[in-house]
């Protein structure tokens, strides 16, 4: 399982880099009375309108569209359709994200992703303590020198200690993303409620999407509200209130879609509620930045070089443990690694 993340997440790092689309290499628009436009075109039908609008960002020059039935759609940033799908298998980017987040399994298989990430964290600390016996036979090697048993255990706890520190933040910070009381570990007790209620959005029962909701208003309110933040989604509301989320991202942020978030009363258009991501407290921006170093939305190519590296050797570590494990040749031993 380890392996299979480790793979997936060193794809996924480099994505928005992979998506070879028309416009997708175009510089993000910034000036609002455009966004509002492009928004107030994509809106405007009912039949055709999506639930939510992930914005064009610095890396990927498309907005992408989401639906109901699980279609989507890239567009440009003056709202032109360059690619559609009926289902997320028509896009790689999307079932490979959803394999790494969610093993195709939903709430099921994020459970089994976040006891991945706890026996990787057990992995990587009990393996500092393994290879101390051993640290003066040391050697740095990408490959074992044979694909014996006893190489394979040499290489894996050699290899194994180089990148034990990021393997510990990238198992952390994935365990800490699933089971939120993982976060206490290193943001204190009041961590998870703090991050529970941070994330609770307000409610509208009963309000009802207006026929004719004013999209660009919204565009522009958040806008005025927050002048140095990018916008980065926009949702419909979902069943449990009639509420519309916009969300964006101050500068000071490094969570790539933000969490400075706006929410505006479905049937008036009115702004219920604007939370400053920068503005929350501590252990909160503390667990907002799980994401980023995770998932390698910060340091620029420096880091997202490291972390295709991390999941590289995971891939290798848990690949050839397998092998060592299911298929080692000679007599049956003691198995110490």
């Amino acid at each position: 399982m380890l392996a299979l993340l480790g793979l997936s997440g060193a794809v996924l790092v480099h994505r928005d880099a992979w998506i070879m689309l028309p416009h997708a290499g175009d510089a993000r628009v910034t000036d609002t009375a455009q966004v509002a436009a492009t928004v107030e075109r994509i809106m405007a039908d009912p039949a055709a309108r999506p639930r939510s609008i992930t914005f064009a960002s610095d890396s990927l020059g498309l907005h992408r569209l989401s639906y109901a039935d699980d279609g989507g759609a890239y567009v440009d940033q003056a709202g032109q359709v360059v690619a559609r799908w009926a289902s997320q298998w028509e896009r790689p980017e999307l079932w490979l994200f959803d394999f790494h987040h969610h093993l195709f399994a939903g709430d099921t298989g994020e459970v089994v992703i976040g006891v991945a990430g706890l026996a990787g964290m057990f992995f990587a600390i009990s393996g500092l303590f393994l290879w101390w016996r051993t640290r003066k036979t040391f050697e740095f090697r990408l490959w074992p020198k044979r694909i014996s048993r006893p190489a394979i255990v040499r290489h894996h706890r050699d290899l194994g200690i180089v990148f034990a520190p990021l393997v510990l933040l990238v198992t952390y910070t994935g365990a800490a993303m699933v089971f939120r009381p993982v976060s206490a570990l290193a943001l204190g007790p009041s961590a998870p409620a703090a991050i529970a209620k941070a994330g609770k959005a307000p409610k509208r029962d009963g309000a009802r999407l207006a026929e004719r909701f004013d999209w660009a208003g919204t565009i522009r309110t958040a806008q005025a509200r927050f002048p140095d933040a990018q916008l980065r989604s926009l949702s419909l509301p979902r069943q449990d209130g009639g509420v519309i989320t916009l969300r964006m991202k101050r500068p000071d942020e490094w969570l790539p879609n933000g969490r400075t978030m706006l929410y505006f009363a479905a049937d008036s258009g009115r702004l219920i509620e604007a939370r400053d991501a920068l503005a929350l407290p501590a252990p909160v921006r503390g667990y907002y930045t799980f994401y980023p170093l995770h998932a390698a939305k910060v340091g620029g190519l420096a880091h997202r070089l490291v972390m295709t590296l991390v999941g590289l050797a995971l891939t290798l570590l848990g690949t050839l443990a397998v092998w060592s494990f299911w298929f080692r040749r000679g007599a049956v031993g003691p198995r110490i690694s």
